[in-house]
């Protein structure tokens, strides 16, 4: 893919009438296109699972990763994947297990096809070369238990590398596959064609010194597989990469968003002090399904009598447990004792949380974890139905970056990689189901395309250049934020809408937010000046424009804090609406469940000038997303309504 034509921001795409919706970044325009029937971005459990099911079927499939292609979110669980595998142990009881950890927020209908495909789901993962741990002297999955599961469901790897080996077979597989991928390549924005479907995405390949290496993938179907958003607050389970790509794309492009005030804190993440930034350490809950018992600093349990499943309560209940102990004893963290494990069950069961432990000069075999929460999972995201379709036609999303209806107010331990495959795999089948091969695309022998130095990527088939541009779309380019807005973002969340929300911590967040979104619009529109403190936030040095007042130029960081600004945004707004505590949103002012007014779900949209729409839902079911003929569910899958139909509430508004 050798790079011609780039523009300035035009927005336009070489040859084929696809244009960006609504809103874009500010980028170059694209210098360089590839045709394809399926553009997958992202290189996790979800992403590599769709893009296998869709090549198999003879679509011309295009992986789009942001990172290497095995550096995917995948890699970094450790627990498992959780299906009803063992002979004691039924859908139904891990359906019963998912709806009480979603605290009554969950799509039933999602969850049951979850938990019902999902012992198929993992076998298929099996045959396509995942080797699960076996119990000793059988051939029998080893399935170990967490937080919220009444039955031993998990199934892990390595001890407790599961991620690591789920991604090794699925990369093997796409190699073997030669299925064609572009790696080290930031999506940008949604293509769309005169009707408003999906055409493709522009991207920018990060090669070594490229700064200008923005192309399209052009296909009429995308799905999202691009992860969560955890960068948005200091310290986070989450890679580096994780900063809301998905979600801000599919909000720029008019699609809904759900649930995102539902972030799951992980209650066991290893406490490097208090002014830890950065991906952290997990300490995977298996540690506690084996055994591991909450102490605090005088070894006293603080979760028996707490839960009936005491440490192995669900996350946002362990969570909650770990700060009220600590504020009742005037520190920030508690331990997890796992001091009888012994060594050898360390080495062979947890080598690398043990090895992680060590390197921190912490020794879990001698010596309790420091522990405290910090941000794992987004419940939310980009609203699908039961196949993974959007609002937008032509955009699926799966895995983190998409809201099923799966995980309600807080996410089952060891659903997310089960959601991921599941969900991925009807996706496929519903692009297979009403799609023909994209003859524009050609013949093509799979490969890699990499930002090197010799250029973002090597010709290819498929691959375009500088074709007849199409006229500049009427759609809006976004002024970005400066790269340094990241770290401003990451404070005002973390300080006012961690662990702990009300009201007043609300509200000091999203004036700082909207402060930096106002002035991201242009000079003149915002009375406060570029720099300073935004008041009552307790956060100065809040900075807009780049150090010299010049307006950031176009780059993978300015897009990144421009992506996290816009999901940190719609994560407050729908934290100040929810007055109430439910699952991972806690709500120090409101500190009751409250389903008559709050058992429904926030249905978030951006417009073109910028603002966020807010609608509700009227129960905890979704509504359809897409309708019509060119929707209809396949046939051979297993049957539920795949789309929740209840009347909207009419209590829509708008947040500058």
């Amino acid at each position: 893919m050798t790079a011609t034509g780039t523009g300035t921001g035009s927005g336009t795409c070489t040859g084929t009438g696809a244009t960006t919706p609504g809103i874009r970044l500010t980028a170059p325009a694209p210098g360089w296109s590839i045709d394809a029937d399926v553009v997958v971005v992202g290189s996790g459990v979800a992403g590599l699972t769709a893009a296998l099911r869709c090549a198999a079927a003879g679509r011309r499939t295009v992986v789009v990763t942001k990172a290497r292609l095995d550096d995917g979110s995948t890699r970094w669980a450790q627990g498992g994947i959780a299906a009803a595998l063992g002979t004691d142990d039924t859908p139904e009881q891990h359906l019963t297990d998912t709806l009480v950890a979603g605290a009554g927020l969950c799509d039933e209908a999602a969850v049951r096809t979850l938990v019902t495909e999902g012992p198929a789901a993992v076998h298929r993962l099996i045959g396509s070369g995942a080797r699960f741990d076996t119990a000793p002297g059988t051939d029998e999955i080893a399935l170990t238990r967490e937080g919220g599961h009444h039955r031993r469901r998990i199934a892990h790897a390595g001890g407790d590398a599961t991620g690591a080996e789920i991604s090794r077979a699925l990369v093997e597989a796409v190699r073997t596959a030669a299925l064609r991928t572009v790696e080290n390549a930031l999506v940008l924005d949604l293509l769309t064609d005169a009707e408003g479907r999906t055409a493709g995405v522009t991207l920018h390949v990060m090669g070594e010194g490229q700064h200008d290496g923005v192309g399209a993938v052009h296909a009429p179907a995308v799905i999202l597989a691009t992860g969560g958003m955890g960068q948005v607050f200091s310290a986070t389970t989450n890679p580096a990469v994780s900063t809301g790509d998905g979600v801000a794309l599919a909000l720029r492009a008019g699609a809904e968003v759900s649930d995102l005030e539902f972030v799951q804190f992980h209650p066991t993440v290893l406490y490097l002090g208090p002014d830890a930034e950065g991906q952290q350490p997990l300490i995977s809950e298996a540690v506690r399904g084996e055994g591991a018992h909450l102490v605090d600093a005088d070894g006293v349990r603080f979760m028996a009598g707490r839960h009936e499943l005491a440490e192995l309560a669900p996350r946002d209940i362990v969570a909650k447990a770990i700060m009220r102990r600590a504020h009742e004893q005037g520190v920030d963290h508690m331990y997890l004792d796992a001091r009888h494990f012994g060594a050898e069950m360390w080495r062979n069961r947890f080598p690398t949380i043990l090895a992680a432990c060590r390197d921190h000069d912490i020794d879990p075999v001698t010596e309790p974890i420091p522990v405290a929460p910090a941000a794992h999972y987004a419940s939310g995201g980009v609203r699908t139905d039961l196949y993974g379709r959007t609002t937008v036609p032509g955009l699926y999303a799966c895995g983190e970056v998409a809201c099923t209806g799966v995980h309600g107010a807080n996410r089952l331990a060891s659903n997310s990689l089960l959601e991921g495959l599941v969900f991925a795999e009807r996706i496929a089948a519903d692009i297979v189901s009403g799609t023909a091969p994209n003859p524009a695309y050609g013949d093509d022998d799979g490969g890699t395309d990499d930002g090197d130095a010799d250029g973002p990527g090597a010709d290819g088939p498929g691959t375009r250049h500088g074709s007849s541009p199409v006229p500049a779309p009427a759609s809006t380019p976004l002024r970005l934020v400066a790269p340094e807005t990241r770290g401003a973002v990451q404070r005002i969340m973390t300080v006012g809408a961690g662990v702990l929300r009300s009201a007043e911590s609300l509200d000091r967040a999203a004036a700082a937010l909207d402060r930096l979104h106002r002035d991201a619009a242009g000079p003149g529109t915002s009375a406060e000046p570029d720099t300073g403190t935004v008041r009552g936030t307790g956060i100065t040095g809040i900075t807009e424009a780049a150090p010299d007042g010049k307006t950031p130029e176009p780059g993978v960081e300015a897009w990144e804090a421009t992506n996290l600004l816009c999901v940190a945004r719609v994560l407050v707004a729908a934290a100040r609406r929810r007055e109430e505590t439910r699952g991972c949103h806690w709500r120090e002012d409101h500190p009751d469940r409250d389903d008559a007014s709050w058992r429904r779900h926030f249905r978030i949209t951006l417009d073109a000038d910028r603002t966020l729409r807010v609608g509700t839902t009227g129960t905890a079911a979704f509504p359809a997303t897409v309708t019509g003929p060119d929707h209809t569910a396949p046939t051979h899958h297993h049957e539920h309504n795949p789309t929740s139909t209840p009347t909207p509430s009419p209590d829509t508004e708008r947040t500058p």
